[in-house]
């Protein structure tokens, strides 16, 4: 399954990822729009989930041989 995803991202270029990541700036802010209570989340949980998220693409982009 995995092979085959990655095989198929193999297609996309730069432009093609960075439109999916502000699809999904898009889609944060529609989720906000319908649930406004999101907004008042910490900012400490944020930053510690935004870390979370980033750290194995960080390790493999920059670390990682």
């Amino acid at each position: 399954m995995f092979e085959n995803l990655n095989k198929r991202l193999g297609k996309l270029n730069v432009i093609d990822i960075g439109l999916v990541k502000w699809a999904c700036v898009v889609f944060g802010i529609i989720l906000c729009k319908i649930f406004p209570q999101l907004i008042n989340i910490n900012y400490s949980i944020l930053v510690l989930l935004l870390l979370a998220l980033s750290a194995l693409p960080t390790y493999k982009f920059w670390i990682k041989n």
